[in-house]
């Protein structure tokens, strides 16, 4: 494959500032893509070794693009994750007065992070989504909006300017991006790990969804995201996007995931990777008999109990 990262673009996006802070970004050729649906699409085609989206951010949780893409066609694999503290920009043309602003453009991500902003300052403002949040500092540049709300490094790039800075309705907001590739063997866990399954439940019965999570919780896995998306099978369908702390060759992970196919009607393993929350070794102590000594233990006690030899 091509040594190159394609990356939700245009150049100027939060995605390519979080991705070029990972080591091998640097050797590599970052080539934007103008959605998230066709950086993922080079990586199935062959056009690019991995792709770098963005997948949850803290204000809104899931991005639903990334997760759909994910949950649907040809597999791929998430391989890293970084997180990045995001705080917005309102950008403009030069000579532009927050008074001329009637239409404002940005991520749909966005949105839910400077809506009380915009409420205050902008309350008759058309909003408009673009494609990301760079492509609408490109479209104000070529004057289809007023204004783009994205990163202050955006604006010498589109020949804007920063009208105001330091944009959010919440404190410390962060988005999570990950590096998504071809499936492969995971790379050896670190004591500090993350592991996505998306699971379709087999029928629909009261506590469904409990008996699902219990394969989790009954080996002391705790669980960092759990969002439903519908499977386009009509109103009621759904499956389930899962993070779960804890690596694939983790024997209480590997049980769990075990159980799940046996019980599902299908299990998609979407990565076990290093958390970019915590540093390796930092995970939390594992709760009492979920370590992989007790599980290899009780393996043993019950293989002498099939021999007869209590």
């Amino acid at each position: 494959m091509p040594a190159s990262y394609a990356y939700l673009g245009p150049e100027g996006t939060f995605t390519e500032v979080a991705l070029r802070t990972l080591p091998e970004a640097a050797t590599r050729e970052l080539i934007p893509y103008v959605s998230v649906q066709s950086a993922l699409d080079a990586v199935r085609t062959g056009e690019a070794e991995a792709a770098f989206v963005p997948i949850e951010n803290s204000v809104e949780g899931g991005i639903t693009t990334t997760l759909d893409e994910l949950v649907a066609g040809e597999p791929l694999t998430i391989y890293r994750e970084v997180l990045l503290s995001i705080t917005f920009a309102l950008l403009v043309r030069p000579g532009t007065k927050l008074a001329d602003i009637k239409t404002v453009t940005a991520h749909p991500a966005a949105q839910p992070q400077v809506r009380n902003w915009l409420r205050a300052h902008l309350p008759d403002a058309l909003w408009e989504s673009a494609a990301s949040n760079a492509d609408g500092a490109r479209l104000v540049q070529e004057g289809r909006y007023d204004a783009a709300f994205a990163g202050e490094f955006a604006a010498a790039r589109y020949g804007l300017v920063p009208l105001e800075t330091d944009i959010h309705d919440a404190e410390n907001a962060q988005t999570r991006f990950v590096l998504v590739g071809r499936p492969a063997r995971p790379a050896a866990p670190t004591g500090a790990d993350k592991t996505s399954v998306v699971l379709w439940q087999r029928e629909d019965h009261p506590g469904a969804l409990r008996d699902l999570i219990d394969e989790f919780a009954t080996r002391g896995i705790n669980l960092m995201l759990l969002q439903s998306r519908p499977t386009g099978e009509g109103i009621g369908n759904y499956c389930f996007c899962v993070d779960a702390e804890g690596h694939i060759s983790d024997r209480r992970m590997a049980e769990a995931l075990m159980g799940l196919k046996r019980v599902c009607l299908q299990v998609r393993f979407l990565g076990s990777y290093p958390r970019a929350d915590i540093a390796p070794g930092g995970a939390r102590p594992l709760q009492p008999g979920t370590s992989d000594q007790e599980f290899l233990a009780a393996s043993d006690w019950v293989t002498r109990c099939q021999d007869g030899r209590f």
